[in-house]
Order: structure tokens, then C-alpha cells, then sequence
């Protein structure tokens, strides 16, 4: 028997007391413990509430609540548009009827708008169609020359023409018909040079190949600006306030992104934020995946129709 406890030294041994300084040190290791527990449930707060702040803020320099304004007025534009039948005044009127639509801005197809040309949460839409139909429709030689028309399709293949159906003309009309702002070679070769470096999230073409809405909204923002002689490095700022505003998303992600290696969005290159790596669907999804896990980013996205 002599390898064997028996039950009665097992309960002695169990029903000792434990020393003082045992009990201190599980103690102090419990405290040390449960502190460290606590330590890091506050550090995930405090890491999630300055990410809500960062957003936030982001938020409020990429898409200011007064919206971002060019240089430029609305002037006669509109009014040419429905002159040259790009754009069918009542259907119009009827798609942007409402204030979160951009109808308080209806007037600017009247014509004399002394309104600038500017972009906010309300009016992206109607801003967007409003370039749209005019890029479709003004004399290019990025329309003329370039991967729309030297492809192996037809121009009624891409979502930026067949999806024209706001004018009353056809689109096959319209397409670089008019000269509706003068434009030398010179400029034309600018409007290119510009375009061939803008893209946007929703694909992965330059405006130089604007087959959606967004790149020929693009197309047309540029011919307005480099047609009033607004300098380059100006027309690539402008052009990324646009498309803050239709992808807003996008940009969102972009400036957390950079904001994650200490770079103020005002510090960045308006030029290569809208370049492939950054604009383009390809590029942007590559960022979008890297800062997904940042609480206070929702998904959300522009749509490549009227």
C-alpha cells in the first residue's frame, strides 16, 4: 500500500490554507491580468472612435457640405445643349424635378447663368448629365480619333452613347457634332494629353476612352476648361473634385489610405491621384482592400446611367 494517498491525507492536503505570499502573487497576476484585458477593450475603443474622427473629417475636406466650384459659369451651355437637341428640355426637367436632383438648378437650361460651375451632394446628378451630354456632343478628336471610333465596334456599343436617351436627337446625331465651344488644335491636343491621364472607379479606361457616362462627363469638363484656358495642374484639381463627388467612396478610401502613412489629402498630386493607380477600378480596388477593415467607411459607388 505504500505507493497510495489515502482520502483523509487528500482532504488535509486540500483544506490547508495557502500562504500569504501565494496568495499575493496570484493576486497581483489576476489584477495584472484582468488590467491588460481591460487595457487592450479601451485601446480598441479609443482606435475606433479616432477612426470615426478621421473619417469624418476626411470626409468633410473631400466632400465640403458647400460643394466644390470651378472658375467657370454655367453661361449659355445649357441652353445650347437643348438647341442642338442633346438634350430634350421637358424629359429633362422631369428626370431632375426634385432639389435632391439638382432641380433648383433647371434654370441653367434658360441660358445667361450667371451660376457657377460647381458640384455638391444634390446636384451630382444633374451635373454629370449635364457634362455628359455635352461631352457626347461637342467636336473631338478624342471622340473622332481616339479608342471610340478605332475599335472594332460600333459607337453604340459603349454605355456613355447607347445610354443617352435624354435628348432629341439620336445619338448617332449628336456624337462630335457641334462645335458648341471653340477649340484650336492646339487645345485638342491638350483636351487628349489631359484626358489619356484621367480615369475613374467604375472601370478601367482613361477619359480618353470615355465609354460610360463618368468619362464623358470627364471628357466634357476638360474641353470647357482647357476651351476657357484654365491651366493644366488646375483642370486635374477640378476634375478630382468632379469625381469626389461621383465616387465619393473611392476618394474616401484613398485619403485614409494615404492618411494611414501621414499625408494630408491636401498635400497630394491631383494628377496622380486621378492616374490608374489610384482612379481606375483595378487601382482603386487594390486600396479599397486595404484599408476595408477601418471602422466609418461604407461601401457606395457612382452608377453609369442617366
Amino acid at each position: 500500500m505504500g505507493g497510495k494517498i489515502s482520502r483523509k491525507k487528500i482532504g488535509k492536503i486540500l483544506i490547508q490554507p495557502i500562504p500569504l505570499y501565494l496568495a499575493l502573487i496570484l493576486a497581483i497576476n489576476f489584477g495584472v491580468l484582468a488590467a491588460a484585458g481591460e487595457y487592450v477593450l479601451l485601446t480598441r475603443a479609443d482606435s475606433a472612435q479616432n477612426s470615426g474622427a478621421l473619417v469624418k473629417n476626411l470626409t468633410t475636406e473631400i466632400l465640403p457640405a458647400e460643394g466644390y466650384s470651378t472658375s467657370l459659369t454655367w453661361g449659355n451651355l445649357g441652353k445650347k445643349l437643348v438647341e442642338a437637341g442633346a438634350i430634350d428640355k421637358d424629359r429633362f426637367t422631369e428626370n431632375h424635378r426634385s432639389p435632391t436632383t439638382g432641380g433648383e438648378d433647371l434654370d441653367i437650361l434658360e441660358g445667361g447663368s450667371d451660376k457657377p460651375l460647381e458640384i455638391n451632394e444634390n446636384n451630382s446628378g444633374l451635373v454629370l448629365n449635364l457634362l455628359w451630354a455635352f461631352g457626347l456632343t461637342q467636336k473631338s478628336k478624342v471622340l473622332d480619333e481616339g479608342p471610340m471610333k478605332s475599335g472594332d465596334y460600333s459607337i453604340m456599343d459603349f454605355a456613355s452613347t447607347a445610354g443617352w436617351t435624354l435628348g432629341t436627337k439620336k445619338v448617332g446625331q449628336l456624337y462630335s457634332s457641334i462645335e458648341l465651344v471653340e477649340l484650336n488644335d492646339f487645345q485638342q491636343d491638350l483636351v487628349k494629353k489631359i484626358a489619356e491621364g484621367v480615369y475613374r472607379p467604375c472601370c478601367d479606361n482613361p477619359t480618353s476612352f470615355p465609354d460610360c457616362n463618368h468619362g464623358m462627363a470627364a471628357l466634357g469638363l476638360i474641353e470647357l476648361e482647357v476651351a476657357a484656358g484654365i491651366s493644366e495642374e488646375q483642370i486635374y484639381r477640378d476634375v478630382l473634385g468632379f469625381n469626389s463627388f461621383w465616387f465619393p467612396q473611392t476618394y474616401l478610401e484613398t485619403a485614409v489610405y494615404f492618411s494611414q502613412q501621414g499625408k494630408e489629402w491636401s498635400e497630394l498630386n491631383p494628377k496622380t491621384l486621378l492616374g490608374p493607380e489610384y482612379s481606375s477600378a483595378s487601382g482603386s480596388a487594390v486600396i479599397s482592400e486595404q484599408v476595408k477593415d477601418v471602422p466609418g467607411l461604407d461601401s457606395g459607388g457612382g452608377s453609369c446611367g442617366v
